[in-house]
């Protein structure tokens, strides 16, 4: 079992998102959904710019693995294929990526979309580069609302929980997996705040999902 650690640089409920029951992450960090694996965790801390480093954003224990296509196709998360006309948890669906009868990618109006709606390459060769789309029904979701990291996970164990570089951490000893893990079970489970990048004047996200 293995802890990644990430900093959440955009925060708006796309990667992650973590509405209707399930925490996905279907987009962005490719180097993580390419190599982890069920009942590993994924954990996202706030960034420097946003005053938030060194906090909570999300932590998720990987309960399944399904490709781009088994993604799309499963009614169960036909909830998260994006709605720009929708509410905001809509807009910012994540469940974006499936293939024509060609065989080739088909990329959904959304967040990594042009502004006209067309496909936005840049988006779409990084994305694709992981066709693995990591689910969790275990989470708990900050948002802007996270509490701070524990000095002891960050200081007593060798690495630092919080990495401070735009990859991942996960070399991680067992005795601080299991100490991330004992800490993060111990807070409220579920989304307990809105993203960070939502105008702060709407609706707490917990109430809206």
């Amino acid at each position: 079992m293995k802890v990644f650690s990430y900093i959440v640089r955009y925060d708006v409920g796309f990667a992650p998102n973590p509405f209707h029951g399930v925490c996905s992450l279907a987009t962005c960090k490719q180097d993580i959904r390419k190599v982890a694996q069920v009942d590993d965790w994924i954990v996202g801390t706030g960034s420097r710019p946003n005053g938030k480093a060194g906090n909570l954003v999300y932590a998720m224990r990987v309960s399944e693995i399904l490709s781009f296509q088994e993604y799309w196709d499963e009614e169960r998360f036909a909830e998260k294929r994006p709605n720009l006309r929708g509410s905001r948890m809509q807009h910012f669906g994540d469940n974006i990526y499936h293939r024509d009868p060609a065989g080739d990618w088909i990329q959904e109006n959304s967040r990594h979309s042009k502004d006209d709606g067309s496909p936005e390459a840049r988006h779409m060769v990084r994305d694709t580069k992981s066709e693995r789309v990591m689910l969790g029904d275990e989470f708990v979701y900050f948002g802007g609302d996270g509490p701070v990291i524990p000095e002891s996970l960050r200081n007593d164990y060798g690495f630092d929980l919080v990495h401070s570089a735009p990859a991942y951490r996960s070399n991680f000893t067992d005795e601080h997996v299991a100490a991330i893990i004992e800490w993060v079970r111990s807070l409220e489970q579920g989304v307990q705040g809105r993203p960070y990048d939502w105008p702060r004047r709407r609706q707490p996200a917990a109430q809206a999902a």
